[in-house]
């Protein structure tokens, strides 16, 4: 579903899959073949914009939320966001992961390669280094020098071939 905000159109790339129980709002650009899954919420109010970029991935159940003037939340190329995370006013960066059930606080900046572990929480201006993964409460490093070849930098780009796959919504 996609609901205008003062105005502000949601816009969606041809070659996205946005699935109908997503709901966009407002200032939202999906990029070309980006991945929305069943139940994200991704909303951009209040003067805030969201940005996904190619290849994006958003899964099942994410809040992604940008709700002031020049806030924005930015989600690279290749970027993927976990089964209900949030990310509130954040950059992930290219092939970046959020985990499961994280959450990604305001100003927080998530460099290429980064990765942030299952039910982590990554704090207000934090900045994760590439190659990195972080978690805990709030998120600390836990291991340095991740391989960028590895299997889970490629998680948004699986999504775009895993979407063909899903019926259509009854």
């Amino acid at each position: 579903m996609q609901r205008s905000f003062h105005d502000q159109e949601p816009t969606v790339a041809d070659s996205a899959s946005v699935d109908s129980t997503a709901v966009l709002v407002g200032d939202v650009t999906v990029g070309p073949e980006a991945t929305v899954l069943p139940g994200a919420v991704i909303r951009g109010d209040g003067g805030g914009e969201v940005v996904l970029d190619a290849r994006a991935n958003v899964q099942d159940n994410v809040t992604i939320h940008a709700d002031a003037p020049d806030q924005r939340v930015h989600l690279k190329e290749n970027a993927a966001v976990g089964h209900n995370a949030i990310v509130h006013n954040a950059t992930v960066g290219e092939h970046s992961l959020v985990g499961m059930n994280a959450t990604v606080l305001d100003d927080a900046v998530l460099e290429p390669y980064s990765v942030v572990g299952a039910n982590s929480l990554v704090t207000e201006g934090q900045r994760i280094e590439s190659e990195t993964l972080v978690g805990g409460t709030p998120a600390e490093v836990l291991r340095e020098d991740l391989d960028r070849d590895a299997a889970l930098f490629q998680t948004a780009e699986h999504y775009t071939t895993r979407v063909d796959g899903f019926g259509p919504v009854d």
